[in-house]
């Protein structure tokens, strides 16, 4: 069996995650998604406040974990707390490696094609879908609010 690993944020889940991890499926037997911990996301809006806007997640990370685990295309969501992401990979060895344009934005540490050749899995990048950010969603929603 080969397992799929999808990671990031998955705050406000929109379409264009729906699609990433569809597409991520397809790839293996099972797709296992780790959710990055709220703190870690907070501190990637801070760090890239042009971007993102503060005050992520919006969604806590249970909720965020039990809305992915209720997806079609996903087998198995864990939740990362006190684990960087990078070490989480280590660990779970997946066969192969989904990123999804600029995920997983925490870890900082992204793992390199050479380093997962040499442990034996793949990194596989999957582009994003135009048009659907949860930025973009939620600059949309402060507009309907003013």
């Amino acid at each position: 069996m080969r397992a799929v690993l999808a990671m990031g944020a998955f705050d406000l889940l929109h379409p264009g995650h729906v699609r990433l991890l569809e597409q991520a499926r397809s790839l293996g037997d099972i797709l296992v998604v780790a959710v990055e911990n709220d703190g870690d996301v907070r501190a990637a809006a801070e760090k890239d406040r042009g971007k993102i806007p503060a005050r992520r997640p919006v969604v806590p990370l249970s909720e965020r974990a039990e809305i992915l685990a209720a997806l079609a295309a996903v087998d198995f969501v864990t939740e990362l707390r006190n684990v960087s992401p990078a070490a989480w990979i280590e660990r779970f060895r997946p066969d192969i490696y989904v990123q999804g344009g600029r995920s997983p934005v925490l870890l900082g540490a992204t793992p390199s094609v050479e380093k997962a050749a040499g442990a034996g899995w793949d990194i596989v990048n999957i582009p994003l879908e135009p048009g659907y950010s949860t930025a973009a969603l939620i600059e949309r929603i402060q507009q309907i609010r003013q």
